[in-house]
Protein backbone atom coordinates (compact mmCIF):
# COMPACT_ATOMS: atom_id res chain seq x y z
CA UNK A 1 0.00 0.00 0.00
CA UNK A 2 3.10 2.16 0.43
CA UNK A 3 2.77 4.27 -3.02
CA UNK A 4 5.83 6.76 -1.94
CA UNK A 5 8.25 3.41 -1.51
CA UNK A 6 10.01 3.76 -4.23
CA UNK A 7 9.79 7.87 -5.15
CA UNK A 8 12.95 9.97 -3.82
CA UNK A 9 12.13 13.09 -2.81
CA UNK A 10 12.73 15.61 -0.07
CA UNK A 11 10.49 15.03 2.92
CA UNK A 12 8.68 18.80 2.24
CA UNK A 13 8.45 18.36 -1.29
CA UNK A 14 5.96 15.74 -1.69
CA UNK A 15 4.14 15.36 -5.27
CA UNK A 16 0.32 16.25 -4.74
CA UNK A 17 -0.76 13.29 -6.45
CA UNK A 18 0.94 10.80 -4.92
CA UNK A 19 -0.46 12.79 -1.37
CA UNK A 20 -3.80 12.65 -2.34
CA UNK A 21 -3.43 9.06 -4.11
CA UNK A 22 -2.18 7.65 -0.28
CA UNK A 23 -4.37 9.39 1.46
CA UNK A 24 -7.66 7.67 -0.91
CA UNK A 25 -5.81 4.38 -0.25
CA UNK A 26 -6.44 4.51 3.60
CA UNK A 27 -10.16 3.41 2.80
CA UNK A 28 -9.89 0.59 0.23
CA UNK A 29 -10.00 -1.90 3.12
CA UNK A 30 -13.13 -0.48 4.68
CA UNK A 31 -14.58 0.44 1.14
CA UNK A 32 -17.74 -1.48 1.76
CA UNK A 33 -17.71 0.19 5.34
CA UNK A 34 -17.21 3.87 3.34
CA UNK A 35 -19.58 3.86 0.98
CA UNK A 36 -22.61 2.56 3.56
CA UNK A 37 -21.75 5.26 5.56
CA UNK A 38 -21.92 7.69 2.50
CA UNK A 39 -25.31 6.28 1.87
CA UNK A 40 -26.68 6.88 5.40
CA UNK A 41 -25.00 10.30 5.24
CA UNK A 42 -26.58 10.94 1.75
CA UNK A 43 -30.15 9.05 3.09
CA UNK A 44 -30.24 11.73 6.42
CA UNK A 45 -29.28 14.85 4.51
CA UNK A 46 -32.48 13.52 2.18
CA UNK A 47 -34.46 13.26 4.86
CA UNK A 48 -33.73 16.93 6.33
CA UNK A 49 -34.89 17.67 2.73
CA UNK A 50 -38.38 16.05 2.66
CA UNK A 51 -40.18 16.91 6.10
CA UNK A 52 -40.47 20.58 5.24
CA UNK A 53 -41.77 19.62 2.11
CA UNK A 54 -44.37 17.61 4.17
CA UNK A 55 -44.81 20.72 6.70
CA UNK A 56 -45.32 22.85 3.42
CA UNK A 57 -47.86 20.67 2.10
CA UNK A 58 -49.96 20.17 4.97
CA UNK A 59 -50.27 24.33 5.82
CA UNK A 60 -50.98 24.70 2.46
CA UNK A 61 -53.10 22.32 1.32
CA UNK A 62 -54.35 20.03 3.86
CA UNK A 63 -55.38 22.27 6.37
CA UNK A 64 -57.82 23.40 3.99
CA UNK A 65 -60.11 19.82 3.56
CA UNK A 66 -62.67 18.42 4.75
CA UNK A 67 -62.64 17.66 8.62
CA UNK A 68 -62.35 14.40 8.90
CA UNK A 69 -60.37 13.97 4.80
CA UNK A 70 -58.05 16.71 6.91
CA UNK A 71 -57.52 14.41 9.93
CA UNK A 72 -56.90 10.97 8.01
CA UNK A 73 -54.59 12.94 5.84
CA UNK A 74 -52.58 14.00 8.84
CA UNK A 75 -52.57 11.58 10.59
CA UNK A 76 -51.08 9.44 7.72
CA UNK A 77 -48.59 12.52 7.07
CA UNK A 78 -47.35 12.16 10.62
CA UNK A 79 -46.94 8.51 10.74
CA UNK A 80 -44.61 9.02 7.24
CA UNK A 81 -42.88 11.74 9.37
CA UNK A 82 -42.15 9.84 12.59
CA UNK A 83 -40.94 6.50 9.72
CA UNK A 84 -38.63 9.43 8.65
CA UNK A 85 -37.21 10.65 11.48
CA UNK A 86 -36.51 7.37 12.76
CA UNK A 87 -34.55 6.70 9.15
CA UNK A 88 -33.10 10.21 9.73
CA UNK A 89 -31.77 8.89 13.47
CA UNK A 90 -30.86 5.44 12.34
CA UNK A 91 -28.34 7.05 9.53
CA UNK A 92 -26.78 9.59 12.41
CA UNK A 93 -26.47 6.28 14.38
CA UNK A 94 -24.83 4.51 11.25
CA UNK A 95 -22.43 7.43 10.66
CA UNK A 96 -21.81 8.11 14.06
CA UNK A 97 -20.65 4.44 15.05
CA UNK A 98 -19.80 2.79 11.95
CA UNK A 99 -18.16 5.64 10.84
CA UNK A 100 -16.23 7.03 13.82
CA UNK A 101 -14.89 3.13 13.94
CA UNK A 102 -14.08 2.97 10.11
CA UNK A 103 -12.18 6.07 11.05
CA UNK A 104 -10.15 4.06 14.41
CA UNK A 105 -9.37 1.34 11.80
CA UNK A 106 -7.69 3.80 9.41
CA UNK A 107 -5.79 5.23 12.58
CA UNK A 108 -5.05 1.75 13.76
CA UNK A 109 -3.60 1.08 10.53
CA UNK A 110 -1.16 4.31 10.04
CA UNK A 111 0.13 4.31 13.49
CA UNK A 112 1.07 0.53 12.71
CA UNK A 113 2.74 2.12 9.67
CA UNK A 114 4.64 5.13 10.92
CA UNK A 115 5.81 2.83 14.04
CA UNK A 116 6.75 0.44 12.01
CA UNK A 117 8.69 3.32 9.13
CA UNK A 118 10.37 4.16 13.20
CA UNK A 119 12.08 0.81 13.21
CA UNK A 120 13.24 1.02 9.91
CA UNK A 121 15.36 4.19 10.42
CA UNK A 122 19.11 4.15 11.50
CA UNK A 123 20.86 5.58 14.62
CA UNK A 124 22.04 8.45 11.97
CA UNK A 125 18.28 9.85 11.94
CA UNK A 126 17.54 9.56 15.35
CA UNK A 127 20.68 11.31 16.49
CA UNK A 128 19.23 14.70 15.22
CA UNK A 129 15.54 13.39 16.86
CA UNK A 130 13.43 14.35 19.95
CA UNK A 131 11.59 11.34 21.21
CA UNK A 132 8.71 14.17 22.19
CA UNK A 133 8.75 15.02 18.67
CA UNK A 134 8.14 12.00 17.23
CA UNK A 135 5.68 10.74 19.51
CA UNK A 136 3.79 14.17 18.76
CA UNK A 137 3.53 12.06 15.01
CA UNK A 138 1.74 9.04 16.39
CA UNK A 139 -0.56 10.41 18.89
CA UNK A 140 -2.06 13.81 18.00
CA UNK A 141 -1.22 14.02 14.27
CA UNK A 142 -2.28 10.51 13.28
CA UNK A 143 -5.83 11.66 15.82
CA UNK A 144 -6.15 14.75 13.75
CA UNK A 145 -5.77 12.87 10.27
CA UNK A 146 -8.28 10.15 11.15
CA UNK A 147 -10.90 12.38 12.52
CA UNK A 148 -10.70 13.94 8.41
CA UNK A 149 -11.00 10.85 7.36
CA UNK A 150 -14.35 9.84 8.88
CA UNK A 151 -15.98 13.49 9.24
CA UNK A 152 -14.94 14.82 5.81
CA UNK A 153 -16.22 12.67 3.14
CA UNK A 154 -19.63 12.42 5.81
CA UNK A 155 -19.63 16.43 5.77
CA UNK A 156 -19.21 17.42 2.45
CA UNK A 157 -22.14 14.97 1.09
CA UNK A 158 -24.50 16.11 3.96
CA UNK A 159 -23.66 19.50 3.15
CA UNK A 160 -23.77 18.99 -0.82
CA UNK A 161 -26.90 17.65 -0.59
CA UNK A 162 -28.54 19.91 1.61
CA UNK A 163 -27.36 23.34 -0.15
CA UNK A 164 -27.85 21.50 -4.03
CA UNK A 165 -31.17 19.71 -2.74
CA UNK A 166 -32.59 23.10 -0.94
CA UNK A 167 -31.30 24.99 -3.89
CA UNK A 168 -33.44 23.18 -6.35
CA UNK A 169 -36.30 23.37 -4.04
CA UNK A 170 -36.31 26.47 -3.47
CA UNK A 171 -36.01 27.30 -7.39
CA UNK A 172 -39.58 25.32 -7.66
CA UNK A 173 -41.11 26.86 -5.12
CA UNK A 174 -39.75 30.82 -5.91
CA UNK A 175 -37.23 31.43 -7.83
CA UNK A 176 -36.58 34.92 -7.21
CA UNK A 177 -36.82 34.55 -3.44
CA UNK A 178 -34.31 31.30 -4.21
CA UNK A 179 -31.96 33.24 -5.88
CA UNK A 180 -31.94 36.44 -3.69
CA UNK A 181 -31.18 34.20 -0.72
CA UNK A 182 -28.51 32.29 -2.45
CA UNK A 183 -26.83 35.35 -4.37
CA UNK A 184 -24.30 35.45 -0.64
CA UNK A 185 -22.84 32.34 -1.12
CA UNK A 186 -20.29 32.97 -3.26
CA UNK A 187 -19.16 35.86 -1.54
CA UNK A 188 -19.05 33.22 1.06
CA UNK A 189 -17.14 31.05 -0.68
CA UNK A 190 -14.06 33.61 -1.47
CA UNK A 191 -14.54 34.79 1.93
CA UNK A 192 -13.65 31.37 3.58
CA UNK A 193 -10.89 30.68 0.47
CA UNK A 194 -8.76 33.88 1.55
CA UNK A 195 -9.01 32.63 5.23
CA UNK A 196 -8.31 29.29 4.51
CA UNK A 197 -5.26 29.86 3.54
CA UNK A 198 -4.17 31.72 6.52
CA UNK A 199 -5.49 29.45 8.62
CA UNK A 200 -3.01 26.25 7.29
CA UNK A 201 -0.23 28.63 7.89
CA UNK A 202 -1.17 29.15 11.64
CA UNK A 203 -2.33 25.45 12.33
CA UNK A 204 1.13 24.15 11.28
CA UNK A 205 3.00 26.54 13.49
CA UNK A 206 0.51 24.99 16.32
CA UNK A 207 1.52 21.50 15.17
CA UNK A 208 5.59 22.04 15.00
CA UNK A 209 5.36 24.21 18.85
CA UNK A 210 2.95 21.48 20.07
CA UNK A 211 5.53 18.63 19.29
CA UNK A 212 8.27 21.19 21.00
CA UNK A 213 6.59 21.12 23.88
CA UNK A 214 5.75 17.38 23.78
CA UNK A 215 9.94 16.94 23.54
CA UNK A 216 10.43 19.09 26.09
CA UNK A 217 8.24 17.12 28.47
CA UNK A 218 9.78 13.86 27.60
CA UNK A 219 13.35 15.26 28.58
CA UNK A 220 12.45 17.17 31.62
CA UNK A 221 10.46 13.91 33.04
CA UNK A 222 13.09 11.63 31.78
CA UNK A 223 15.38 13.07 33.81
CA UNK A 224 13.68 14.18 36.42
CA UNK A 225 16.34 12.51 38.91
CA UNK A 226 18.75 14.89 37.18
CA UNK A 227 16.69 17.94 37.29
CA UNK A 228 15.84 17.17 41.36
CA UNK A 229 19.60 16.49 42.25
CA UNK A 230 20.53 19.87 41.08
CA UNK A 231 17.87 21.75 42.06
CA UNK A 232 16.95 22.98 39.07
CA UNK A 233 13.25 22.67 39.06
CA UNK A 234 13.24 26.68 38.37
CA UNK A 235 15.63 26.31 35.32
CA UNK A 236 13.59 23.56 33.57
CA UNK A 237 9.93 25.63 34.65
CA UNK A 238 11.46 28.99 32.85
CA UNK A 239 12.51 26.65 30.01
CA UNK A 240 9.42 25.14 29.46
CA UNK A 241 7.27 28.28 30.37
CA UNK A 242 9.43 29.75 27.37
CA UNK A 243 8.02 26.74 24.73
CA UNK A 244 4.66 27.02 26.63
CA UNK A 245 4.21 30.42 25.53
CA UNK A 246 5.91 30.40 21.59
CA UNK A 247 2.74 27.91 21.59
CA UNK A 248 0.07 30.28 22.88
CA UNK A 249 1.33 32.67 20.45
CA UNK A 250 1.01 30.23 17.75
CA UNK A 251 -2.61 29.73 19.17
CA UNK A 252 -3.02 33.20 18.95
CA UNK A 253 -2.26 33.59 15.78
CA UNK A 254 -4.56 30.40 14.78
CA UNK A 255 -7.74 31.66 17.06
CA UNK A 256 -7.19 35.20 15.68
CA UNK A 257 -7.40 34.10 11.85
CA UNK A 258 -10.38 31.22 13.11
CA UNK A 259 -12.61 33.77 15.08
CA UNK A 260 -12.68 36.08 11.72
CA UNK A 261 -13.19 33.86 9.72
CA UNK A 262 -16.53 31.80 11.84
CA UNK A 263 -17.24 35.30 12.38
CA UNK A 264 -17.62 36.38 9.05
CA UNK A 265 -19.09 33.54 8.22
CA UNK A 266 -21.91 33.56 10.63
CA UNK A 267 -22.33 36.98 9.98
CA UNK A 268 -23.06 35.80 6.17
CA UNK A 269 -25.48 32.89 7.62
CA UNK A 270 -27.38 35.68 9.64
CA UNK A 271 -27.76 37.71 6.58
CA UNK A 272 -29.14 34.72 4.44
CA UNK A 273 -32.12 35.06 6.97
CA UNK A 274 -32.39 39.01 6.53
CA UNK A 275 -32.63 38.78 3.02
CA UNK A 276 -35.19 35.86 2.81
CA UNK A 277 -37.39 37.81 5.28
CA UNK A 278 -36.63 41.19 3.38
CA UNK A 279 -37.04 39.82 0.29
CA UNK A 280 -39.99 37.61 0.83
CA UNK A 281 -41.91 40.73 2.39
CA UNK A 282 -41.89 42.70 -0.69
CA UNK A 283 -43.06 39.51 -2.75
CA UNK A 284 -45.76 38.76 -1.03
CA UNK A 285 -46.48 42.14 -1.63
CA UNK A 286 -46.12 42.99 -4.80
CA UNK A 287 -45.72 38.59 -6.55
CA UNK A 288 -48.31 37.25 -4.38
CA UNK A 289 -45.96 34.93 -2.15
CA UNK A 290 -48.00 33.06 0.01
CA UNK A 291 -47.20 33.17 3.81
CA UNK A 292 -47.09 28.94 3.70
CA UNK A 293 -44.41 29.35 0.95
CA UNK A 294 -42.92 32.22 2.86
CA UNK A 295 -42.62 29.71 6.02
CA UNK A 296 -41.26 26.93 3.79
CA UNK A 297 -38.21 29.22 3.05
CA UNK A 298 -37.83 30.09 6.81
CA UNK A 299 -37.69 26.29 7.56
CA UNK A 300 -35.20 25.27 4.79
CA UNK A 301 -32.95 28.42 5.55
CA UNK A 302 -31.82 26.20 8.54
CA UNK A 303 -30.93 23.37 6.07
CA UNK A 304 -28.94 25.58 4.06
CA UNK A 305 -27.31 27.39 6.95
CA UNK A 306 -26.81 24.13 8.73
CA UNK A 307 -24.86 22.61 6.07
CA UNK A 308 -22.55 25.73 5.62
CA UNK A 309 -22.18 26.17 9.42
CA UNK A 310 -20.31 22.40 8.54
CA UNK A 311 -18.14 23.44 5.75
CA UNK A 312 -16.75 26.17 8.17
CA UNK A 313 -16.37 23.42 10.95
CA UNK A 314 -15.12 20.85 8.26
CA UNK A 315 -12.61 23.79 7.15
CA UNK A 316 -11.17 24.06 10.64
CA UNK A 317 -10.99 20.30 10.65
CA UNK A 318 -9.48 20.07 7.13
CA UNK A 319 -6.78 22.14 7.83
CA UNK A 320 -5.82 20.35 11.52
CA UNK A 321 -6.00 17.04 9.54
CA UNK A 322 -4.43 18.14 6.12
CA UNK A 323 -1.67 20.07 8.35
CA UNK A 324 -0.76 16.14 10.50
CA UNK A 325 -0.96 14.25 7.48
CA UNK A 326 1.33 16.39 5.74
CA UNK A 327 3.84 16.26 8.85
CA UNK A 328 2.96 12.10 9.07
CA UNK A 329 4.16 11.58 5.22
CA UNK A 330 7.10 13.58 5.64
CA UNK A 331 8.18 10.56 8.08
CA UNK A 332 7.03 8.02 6.04
CA UNK A 333 8.69 9.78 2.69
CA UNK A 334 12.72 9.67 4.85
CA UNK A 335 13.96 6.10 3.12
CA UNK A 336 16.19 4.02 5.35
CA UNK A 337 19.79 4.82 4.76
CA UNK A 338 20.65 1.49 5.82
CA UNK A 339 18.52 -1.49 4.60
CA UNK A 340 18.96 -4.49 3.27
CA UNK A 341 19.50 -5.14 -0.05
CA UNK A 342 17.17 -6.70 -3.05
CA UNK A 343 18.45 -10.13 -2.78
CA UNK A 344 20.45 -10.24 0.95
CA UNK A 345 22.53 -13.34 2.29
CA UNK A 346 20.60 -15.44 4.45
CA UNK A 347 21.80 -18.88 4.42
CA UNK A 348 25.55 -17.59 5.79
CA UNK A 349 26.52 -19.86 8.97
CA UNK A 350 28.23 -16.71 10.85
CA UNK A 351 31.47 -18.20 12.80
CA UNK A 352 32.41 -15.23 13.66
CA UNK A 353 35.91 -14.62 11.56
CA UNK A 354 36.16 -10.62 11.02
CA UNK A 355 37.86 -8.34 8.60
CA UNK A 356 37.77 -4.82 8.59
CA UNK A 357 39.19 -3.31 4.68
CA UNK A 358 40.32 0.22 4.23
CA UNK A 359 37.93 1.44 6.64
CA UNK A 360 37.10 5.25 6.82
CA UNK A 361 34.02 6.95 8.57
CA UNK A 362 32.70 10.04 9.28
CA UNK A 363 29.02 10.89 10.63
CA UNK A 364 28.20 13.26 7.56
CA UNK A 365 29.56 14.79 4.02
CA UNK A 366 30.32 17.42 5.64
CA UNK A 367 31.74 15.96 8.99
CA UNK A 368 35.65 15.26 9.20
CA UNK A 369 36.39 11.82 9.08
CA UNK A 370 35.97 9.95 12.89
CA UNK A 371 38.97 7.61 11.43
CA UNK A 372 40.47 6.38 8.99
CA UNK A 373 41.82 3.33 7.13
CA UNK A 374 41.34 0.97 9.56
CA UNK A 375 42.48 -2.56 8.64
CA UNK A 376 41.95 -5.19 10.96
CA UNK A 377 41.74 -9.13 10.54
CA UNK A 378 39.96 -11.41 13.65
CA UNK A 379 39.75 -14.88 14.29
CA UNK A 380 36.67 -16.56 15.46
CA UNK A 381 36.71 -16.99 18.73
CA UNK A 382 39.20 -14.42 19.60
CA UNK A 383 39.05 -12.21 22.62
CA UNK A 384 40.03 -8.49 21.25
CA UNK A 385 39.97 -5.67 23.25
CA UNK A 386 39.95 -1.47 22.18
CA UNK A 387 41.28 1.25 23.60
CA UNK A 388 41.93 4.95 23.12
CA UNK A 389 41.25 8.38 24.08
CA UNK A 390 37.20 9.21 24.31
CA UNK A 391 36.03 10.69 21.47
CA UNK A 392 38.31 8.74 19.10
CA UNK A 393 35.64 6.46 18.11
CA UNK A 394 35.73 3.43 19.30
CA UNK A 395 32.05 2.33 19.71
CA UNK A 396 31.77 3.97 16.19
CA UNK A 397 34.08 1.39 14.99
CA UNK A 398 32.64 -1.78 16.08
CA UNK A 399 28.83 0.07 15.41
CA UNK A 400 29.59 -0.55 12.04
CA UNK A 401 29.94 -4.82 12.51
CA UNK A 402 26.09 -4.76 12.93
CA UNK A 403 25.09 -1.87 10.17
CA UNK A 404 24.16 0.63 13.30
CA UNK A 405 25.62 3.05 10.51
CA UNK A 406 27.25 1.92 7.19
CA UNK A 407 31.11 2.63 6.23
CA UNK A 408 31.91 5.82 4.57
CA UNK A 409 34.97 3.86 2.81
CA UNK A 410 36.09 0.33 3.12
CA UNK A 411 34.55 -2.59 3.97
CA UNK A 412 33.47 -4.69 6.92
CA UNK A 413 33.19 -8.51 6.28
CA UNK A 414 32.14 -11.37 8.45
CA UNK A 415 33.10 -15.00 7.38
CA UNK A 416 34.35 -13.25 3.92
CA UNK A 417 30.94 -11.51 3.23
CA UNK A 418 30.03 -8.03 3.22
CA UNK A 419 28.17 -7.09 6.22
CA UNK A 420 26.31 -4.61 3.86
CA UNK A 421 25.20 -8.05 2.05
CA UNK A 422 23.89 -10.34 4.65
CA UNK A 423 20.27 -9.89 5.63
CA UNK A 424 20.17 -7.11 8.62
CA UNK A 425 17.83 -9.42 10.94
CA UNK A 426 20.24 -12.08 10.38
CA UNK A 427 23.34 -9.96 10.55
CA UNK A 428 21.96 -8.85 14.10
CA UNK A 429 20.86 -11.60 15.56
CA UNK A 430 24.29 -13.04 15.35
CA UNK A 431 26.24 -10.20 17.44
CA UNK A 432 25.00 -9.44 21.20
CA UNK A 433 26.11 -6.22 22.18
CA UNK A 434 26.48 -4.93 26.01
CA UNK A 435 26.60 -1.27 26.27
CA UNK A 436 27.84 0.63 29.40
CA UNK A 437 24.22 2.25 29.94
CA UNK A 438 21.65 -0.60 29.94
CA UNK A 439 18.05 -0.09 28.52
CA UNK A 440 15.52 -2.05 30.24
CA UNK A 441 12.06 -1.65 29.26
CA UNK A 442 8.80 -1.27 31.89
CA UNK A 443 7.72 -4.26 32.50
CA UNK A 444 9.11 -7.52 34.29
CA UNK A 445 12.29 -8.83 34.95
CA UNK A 446 11.09 -12.33 32.72
CA UNK A 447 9.98 -10.20 29.82
CA UNK A 448 13.33 -7.79 29.68
CA UNK A 449 15.38 -11.47 29.83
CA UNK A 450 12.94 -12.93 26.95
CA UNK A 451 13.80 -9.79 24.43
CA UNK A 452 16.72 -11.74 23.88
CA UNK A 453 14.92 -14.36 22.17
CA UNK A 454 11.02 -14.24 22.12
CA UNK A 455 10.31 -17.96 21.83
CA UNK A 456 12.71 -18.63 25.20
CA UNK A 457 11.13 -21.02 27.52
CA UNK A 458 10.97 -20.05 31.04
CA UNK A 459 13.36 -22.87 32.22
CA UNK A 460 15.85 -21.58 29.17
CA UNK A 461 15.83 -18.08 30.70
CA UNK A 462 16.22 -19.39 34.21
CA UNK A 463 19.54 -21.10 33.28
CA UNK A 464 21.01 -18.10 30.96
CA UNK A 465 20.07 -15.95 34.44
CA UNK A 466 22.06 -18.54 36.28
CA UNK A 467 25.14 -18.13 33.64
CA UNK A 468 24.92 -13.97 34.58
CA UNK A 469 24.77 -14.17 37.74
CA UNK A 470 21.90 -13.02 37.97
CA UNK A 471 19.25 -15.94 39.27
CA UNK A 472 20.53 -15.55 42.82
CA UNK A 473 19.35 -11.85 43.15
CA UNK A 474 16.21 -12.11 41.30
CA UNK A 475 15.14 -15.35 43.44
CA UNK A 476 15.31 -12.95 46.65
CA UNK A 477 13.07 -10.28 45.44
CA UNK A 478 9.08 -10.38 46.25
CA UNK A 479 7.89 -11.87 42.60
CA UNK A 480 10.89 -13.25 41.57
CA UNK A 481 11.09 -13.12 37.61
CA UNK A 482 7.45 -11.77 37.89
CA UNK A 483 8.92 -8.56 39.90
CA UNK A 484 8.24 -5.08 37.58
CA UNK A 485 11.36 -3.02 37.84
CA UNK A 486 9.69 0.28 36.77
CA UNK A 487 10.70 2.75 34.37
CA UNK A 488 14.39 1.72 32.52
CA UNK A 489 14.88 -0.92 35.60
CA UNK A 490 14.69 2.06 38.03
CA UNK A 491 13.75 -0.43 41.10
CA UNK A 492 17.48 -2.08 40.44
CA UNK A 493 21.04 -1.14 41.02
CA UNK A 494 23.19 -0.49 38.31
CA UNK A 495 24.97 -3.88 38.41
CA UNK A 496 21.47 -5.82 38.81
CA UNK A 497 20.72 -4.56 35.50
CA UNK A 498 23.76 -4.79 34.05
CA UNK A 499 23.74 -8.42 35.15
CA UNK A 500 19.97 -9.32 33.24
CA UNK A 501 21.55 -7.19 30.12
CA UNK A 502 24.40 -9.84 30.12
CA UNK A 503 21.39 -12.99 30.36
CA UNK A 504 19.92 -11.49 27.71
CA UNK A 505 22.78 -11.93 25.55
CA UNK A 506 23.05 -15.47 26.93
CA UNK A 507 19.65 -16.25 26.04
CA UNK A 508 20.50 -14.42 22.43
CA UNK A 509 23.32 -17.02 22.41
CA UNK A 510 25.26 -14.83 18.89
CA UNK A 511 28.70 -16.21 17.84
CA UNK A 512 30.05 -12.37 18.36
CA UNK A 513 29.97 -9.94 21.29
CA UNK A 514 30.44 -6.57 21.37
CA UNK A 515 30.92 -5.10 25.23
CA UNK A 516 30.91 -1.49 25.00
CA UNK A 517 32.42 -0.22 28.46
CA UNK A 518 30.21 -2.70 30.05
CA UNK A 519 31.42 -2.77 33.69
CA UNK A 520 32.77 1.13 33.76
CA UNK A 521 29.54 2.46 35.57
CA UNK A 522 29.96 0.04 38.46
CA UNK A 523 31.41 -0.49 41.87
CA UNK A 524 34.24 -2.70 42.14
CA UNK A 525 31.93 -5.38 43.69
CA UNK A 526 29.45 -5.27 41.25
CA UNK A 527 32.11 -5.20 38.63
CA UNK A 528 33.91 -8.21 39.53
CA UNK A 529 30.08 -9.88 39.18
CA UNK A 530 29.76 -9.11 36.08
CA UNK A 531 33.38 -9.22 34.75
CA UNK A 532 33.09 -12.99 35.80
CA UNK A 533 29.87 -13.00 33.86
CA UNK A 534 31.21 -11.53 30.71
CA UNK A 535 34.03 -13.94 30.50
CA UNK A 536 31.54 -17.22 30.73
CA UNK A 537 30.00 -15.38 27.85
CA UNK A 538 32.98 -14.23 26.33
CA UNK A 539 34.19 -18.02 26.02
CA UNK A 540 34.10 -19.59 22.24
CA UNK A 541 32.89 -16.05 20.96
CA UNK A 542 34.73 -13.81 19.08
CA UNK A 543 34.62 -10.48 21.65
CA UNK A 544 35.38 -7.17 21.48
CA UNK A 545 35.74 -5.08 24.91
CA UNK A 546 35.82 -1.58 24.81
CA UNK A 547 37.89 -1.22 27.96
CA UNK A 548 37.12 2.21 30.29
CA UNK A 549 39.64 0.20 33.05
CA UNK A 550 43.23 -1.17 31.36
CA UNK A 551 43.48 -3.45 34.05
CA UNK A 552 40.34 -5.30 32.77
CA UNK A 553 42.06 -6.37 29.55
CA UNK A 554 45.52 -7.52 30.88
CA UNK A 555 44.22 -11.06 29.34
CA UNK A 556 42.92 -10.43 26.09
CA UNK A 557 44.36 -12.46 22.96
CA UNK A 558 44.84 -8.71 21.41
CA UNK A 559 44.35 -5.25 22.06
CA UNK A 560 43.98 -2.93 19.21
CA UNK A 561 44.98 1.24 20.32
CA UNK A 562 42.48 3.46 18.15
CA UNK A 563 43.54 6.66 16.91
CA UNK A 564 42.09 9.16 14.56
CA UNK A 565 44.63 7.92 11.94
CA UNK A 566 42.66 4.51 12.70
CA UNK A 567 45.00 1.27 14.06
CA UNK A 568 47.80 2.77 15.87
CA UNK A 569 49.20 -0.01 17.96
CA UNK A 570 48.62 -3.87 18.18
CA UNK A 571 49.14 -6.49 20.61
CA UNK A 572 49.37 -8.38 23.80
CA UNK A 573 48.79 -6.12 27.08
CA UNK A 574 53.03 -7.22 27.51
CA UNK A 575 53.98 -6.29 24.41
CA UNK A 576 52.33 -2.97 24.03
CA UNK A 577 53.88 -2.05 27.58
CA UNK A 578 57.28 -3.28 26.09
CA UNK A 579 56.84 -1.10 23.34
CA UNK A 580 56.24 2.00 25.43
CA UNK A 581 54.14 3.83 22.61
CA UNK A 582 50.27 4.97 23.23
CA UNK A 583 49.20 2.15 25.08
CA UNK A 584 51.68 2.53 27.47
CA UNK A 585 51.23 6.57 28.00
CA UNK A 586 47.32 5.39 28.67
CA UNK A 587 48.11 2.88 31.05
CA UNK A 588 50.78 5.08 33.17
CA UNK A 589 48.33 7.65 32.84
CA UNK A 590 45.28 5.69 34.70
CA UNK A 591 47.26 4.01 37.17
CA UNK A 592 50.62 6.19 38.18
Amino acid sequence: MNVLKNINYKPNDIPPEHKWKKLAAYYKPYKGLFFADMFFAFLGAAVSLILPLIVRHITGTVIYQERSVMLRSVAALVLIMIFLVAVECYSNYFIGYYGHMMGAKIEFGMRNEIFGHFQKLSFSYYDNQKVGQLMSRITNDLFEITELLHHGPEDVVISVIKLAGSFIILMFINAKLALAAFAVIPVMFVYAFVFNRRMKRAFKRNRARIADINANIEDNLAGIRVVKSFANEEAEMKKFHEGNMNFLKSKNDSYTCMGQYNSGLNAFITMITVVVIGTGAVLMNSDGLSATDLITFMLYISNFTAPVKQLINFTEQFQNGITGYERFLEILAIEPDIKDKDNPVTDIDIKGNITYENVSFRYDKDLPYVFKNVNLNIKAGEYIALVGTSGVGKTTLLSLMPRFYDVTEGAVKIDGVDVRDIKLSKLRQSIGVIQQEVYLFAGTIIDNIRYGRPDATDGEIIEASKKAGAHEFITELPDGYNTNIGQRGVKLSGGQKQRISIARVFLKDSPILIFDEATSALDNESEKIVQDSLEKLAKNRTTFVIAHRLSTIKNAEKILVLTEDGIAEQGTHRELMENGGIYRELYDLAYN
